[in-house]
């Protein structure tokens, strides 16, 4: 079997490493023809041969309008290929990490492991293992045509990626698509705007956190995990409850948020400074701006925001306290938002200019938020690097 692979990144280099040298990996940045170190071969795009191809393998961020997706004739997504146990799919627009994390706390002594796009490539996991979870992005869900899970947990769908996927209706019908392929059995957990789909699963809407701890039968005051990761433990421990009809409370009130979502440290003068370098989208740096919303918010705004109209999200700032300070790619665009709403702004274009900015404006009771509302790889090589590069800022200041 020949295994062509699109793309060279996490997901296709564990594919490639399990079945070398089977594996004709494609790839834009590659120059000239070679092979890796298993010994599968490297090619450029142009070498590709339909013809000469079993199954092709795309990385789940790989464009659906690339020539070789259009040539492909026995495509597939790695969760279509491989053979999974009984699995968990958490996918939505915020909060897909920290409810994989959770669940997989919850289920730690079930020995369930954790993959997809957490950055556990599938041809990595135990195959053998009880359970897998499984964080699922739209791009993987795009590619899949007919594996589904044993449970899906849907966060809220918010607009993101349309770049990526040409429209937020395509981003959405992403995101919906295990539905239509669950068997009688299985159970969805999704935002009530869904519970009538059509599915052979069986279906249980939420309007909010409330909502579905009530549906649930959870004790939400005896949780300590406050909003926004409220929802996540929720979808968390209604998983587990499900499944084994246990939801721990005091297990999940043990779960530590990972860093660089809503992190909160001092600076050596005692001001608040919180790195949520993880608000890659407006729906996340809104739940930031809710959480301050009694303080003067000095908001580091800007990066790569993927095509995402920003109408909605500046209409929201529309009533806080707040003073931007933006960088990136979309810099530009942000001071003009800012115009039309009459929101005092900077464009400072670069983070360590933005946080010499408000070093300059910030005092005890204000807060210096950094939650740009967009990606970061127009000016860093992932959220964590811009995340470590603005705690280091901060702690230099004097």
């Amino acid at each position: 079997m020949i295994l062509s692979l699109f793309g060279h990144g996490v997901t296709t280099k564990a594919i490639a490493k399990r079945f070398a040298p089977n594996c004709l990996i494609y790839d834009d940045k590659f120059k000239e023809n070679s092979h890796d170190e298993f010994g599968n071969k490297l090619l450029q795009c142009s070498e590709f041969d339909p013809e000469k191809s079993d199954i092709e393998i795309p990385s789940p961020g790989f464009l659906p309008n690339h020539e070789l997706i259009r040539q492909a004739k026995h495509l597939t997504s790695e969760y279509d290929f491989f053979q999974m146990p009984p699995s968990v799919w958490i996918s939505g627009t915020n909060g897909k990490t920290t409810t994989t994390q959770m669940l997989k706390h919850l289920l730690s002594s079930r020995k369930a492991v954790e993959g997809g796009n957490i950055g556990n490539p599938l041809a990595n996991l135990d195959k053998n293992a009880p359970i897998w979870i499984l964080e699922t992005s739209s791009f993987t869900l795009h590619y899949t045509e007919h594996t589904a899970p044993q449970i899906y947990l849907l966060l809220p769908i918010r607009p993101d990626h349309i770049s990526w996927h040409g429209s937020f209706e395509e981003y959405e019908k992403a995101k919906l698509k295990p539905l239509f392929y669950m068997a009688e059995g299985s159970a969805a957990i999704v935002p009530q705007e869904y519970a009538g789909i059509s599915s052979n699963a069986m279906l249980i809407g939420y309007e909010n956190s409330h909502d579905l701890a009530q549906k649930m039968g959870l004790n939400i005051d005896k949780i300590k995990i406050k909003e926004p990761f409220l929802l996540d433990a929720l979808l968390a421990l209604s998983a587990a409850k499900i499944l084994f009809d246990e939801a721990d409370i005091d297990k999940i009130n043990a779960f530590k948020i990972d860093r660089h979502k809503l992190e909160e440290f001092r600076d050596k003068q005692g001001r608040l400074w919180v790195n949520d370098t993880k608000g890659t989208n407006i729906d996340a740096t809104i739940e930031a701006l809710k959480r301050y919303k009694d303080k003067k918010i000095l908001i580091i705004l800007g990066g790569d925001d993927k095509g995402v109209d920003l109408t909605r999200f500046f209409d929201f700032m529309r009533d806080f306290d707040a003073e931007i300070f933006a960088i990136g790619s979309n810099a530009k665009k942000i001071m003009n938002f800012c115009a039309a709403i009459n929101k005092n702004a900077h464009e400072c274009k670069t983070l360590d200019a933005a946080v010499k900015e408000i070093d300059k404006r910030l005092d005890k009771n204000g807060v210096g938020l950094l939650s740009p509302a967009a990606a970061s790889l127009d000016q860093f090589s992932s959220y964590i690097e811009r995340g470590e590069l603005f705690i280091s800022l901060v702690k230099a200041l004097g």
